[in-house]
């Protein structure tokens, strides 16, 4: 699985604070996604269903 965070990031870091396992936030003041271990899903998703601007996905 791959999270991926697309342009409505606003960089307010709920995904990072969450979920620091699979996000990050870059030095581009925005948050960046990456690879979801089998065990984060889970908290992967709770990152991406409360981002404020639904910017997050997570794909196979």
């Amino acid at each position: 699985m791959n999270a991926t965070v697309n342009e409505n990031c606003i960089g307010c870091g709920l995904c990072a604070g969450t979920c620091p396992a699979v996000f990050t936030m870059g030095d581009d003041g925005l948050a960046h996604g990456g690879e979801v271990p089998p065990e984060m899903l889970d908290i992967a998703q709770e990152a991406r269903d409360g981002c404020p601007t639904s910017a997050i996905s997570i794909e196979e």
